[in-house]
């Protein structure tokens, strides 16, 4: 497991992803609720276009009525009409030429007000005799013949009241339907969420190299089994494609390694047969040594196979972390004081590790092997391991030029060598990471790269304990 790994798995649907489901709800809800915000506008603007409109003609009827009796009988028509209108939605008034008052319940002619027998409006209302000042009304004022002045209003309550009670409906509409739709929705996308979940889950071995793990496809046949399909028959190709390269790849492997053996043998005798300080003799060394070099390549690239193919852990055991690091410490001695490289090894206490104790022992050789080759003469390699957060983690730091950020999940790859490191093929040859990568894959273990401040770079191997795992 390398960075992209951890990377991939914050980003999984528990951590940054948003559920479409959620977002479709919350649209969803927010179009119903301006919908409906329109609709009963509409409505409630058509109801009162329509109260107006009988508001209107009342006042018209009734006008006309009054201005064809006689001039004698209208104070008692207008006293019987506030007498008989209850709620008191209606009120009139008679004025004579002069504008002052005669007869009915208004006091006096509302300023502003036009004289044509039309409704209009009054937003401040009118003044009755008995002191109340009516709310919001529409009146209608006629000239008789005389000179006198009828004036005719009606309350406009009535139809604020049928707007207070459209919106309360609309409240109560959206209460009932809207928030139980949400929690509806919200309970519906959890099934996909807990699918996405799995599928999640079922993904994590093949991000850690297990081509042979599948996808769950329910028997629902939804959009989100048929995309599990599809996956799956995606990994059953790149399966199949990396098997046969990796088939190829293992049998000229092997292949080769026997003829390059005996072709060694033979170098070997040819300088047996040599004098010492004879030109050919060490022609014949130099050949033997590439040999041996490429006899090195061949056989970490089947041990990589070999790694990723076993893909079980029926062999692990509790193995101790500061006996594998010291044994390692004392195999690489040697090697980094005949580069003048100081090679420290700083154990802590760190908890039994569930492994197995040979690839263990392999991996971490190699980290340490990696950072001794690269450091410079008289540079620094630290050999660590301690505990963090219930972990057990084993880093090797070195000084040397270290690896760019952009290529530490290239030089996991076979075959690799980053161009920073001024590596030659008497130094490496491309496969001490990747074999690290496969038993840390293998282990379920992260490996990871990193800078070692200020120069040179970080090797981190964190292990699952002896009772935990990933």
């Amino acid at each position: 497991m390398n960075a992209s790994d951890a990377a991939s798995r914050q980003d999984g649907p528990s951590g940054r992803w948003r559920s479409s489901t959620k977002r479709l709800i919350l649209v969803y809800g927010a179009f119903f609720v301006a919908w409906t915000v329109v609709l009963v506008g509409a409505i409630r603007w058509q109801t009162a276009n329509y109260l107006d409109g009988i508001v209107d003609s009342i006042l018209e009827q009734r006008l006309r009525y009054l201005s064809s009796v006689e001039r004698t009988r209208l104070p008692a028509l207008l006293a019987a009409t506030t007498q008989l209108d209850l709620h008191g939605l209606m009120a009139s008034g008679l004025f004579d030429a002069q504008g002052h008052y005669v007869a009915g319940d208004i006091e006096h002619l509302p300023e502003g007000l036009a004289i044509d027998g039309r409704v209009h409006p009054l937003p401040e209302g009118v003044q009755r005799i008995s002191g109340e000042r009516a709310g919001r009304m529409h009146a209608v004022a006629l000239r008789l013949a005389d000179g006198a002045v009828m004036l005719l209003a009606r309350d406009y309550r009535v139809v604020d009241q049928v707007g207070e009670i459209i919106r309360s409906g609309l409240l109560w509409a959206l209460s009932l339907t809207l928030v139980p739709g949400l929690l509806g929705g919200y309970l519906l996308s959890r099934g996909p969420l807990r699918r996405v979940r799995a599928i999640e889950s079922a993904i994590q071995p093949v991000m850690r190299g297990d081509l042979g793990a599948r996808l769950p496809v329910s028997e629902r046949r939804d959009e989100l089994d048929m995309l599990a399909a599809i996956v799956n028959r995606m990994l059953e190709q790149v399966e199949r494609l990396l098997g046969e390269v990796k088939g190829v790849s293992d049998s000229i492997a092997h292949d080769l390694r026997t003829p390059l053996t005996r072709l060694r043998t033979q170098l070997h005798r040819v300088q047996q047969l040599g004098s010492e300080g004879d030109p050919r003799s060490q022609l014949v060394e130099r050949c033997i040594v590439e040999a041996d070099a490429l006899l090195d390549r061949f056989r970490a690239l089947l041990r990589i196979s070999e790694l990723e193919d076993i893909g079980r852990r029926a062999g692990f055991a509790a193995v101790d972390v500061g006996d594998t690091l010291r044994r390692v410490h004392e195999l690489y001695a040697p090697l980094a004081e005949e580069k003048e490289i100081a090679f420290a090894l700083e154990a802590d206490a760190v908890p039994t590790l569930r492994a197995d104790g040979h690839l263990l022992f392999e991996a971490i050789g190699n980290l340490v092997d990696n950072a001794i080759k690269f450091a410079p003469r008289g540079g620094h390699v630290v050999l660590r391991a301690a505990s963090e957060d219930g972990r057990a983690v084993i880093e090797v730091l070195d000084d040397g030029r270290g690896i760019p950020a952009d290529e530490r999940d290239a030089v996991l790859r076979r075959f690799y060598r980053s161009a920073a490191s001024g590596a030659d093929d008497a130094v490496g040859h491309g496969l001490g990471l990747p074999l690290v990568a496969a038993i840390a894959r293998l282990h379920g273990y992260a490996f990871t790269i990193a800078d070692n401040a200020p120069h040179g770079t970080r090797m981190r191997l964190v292990c699952w304990l002896v009772d935990d795992g990933p």
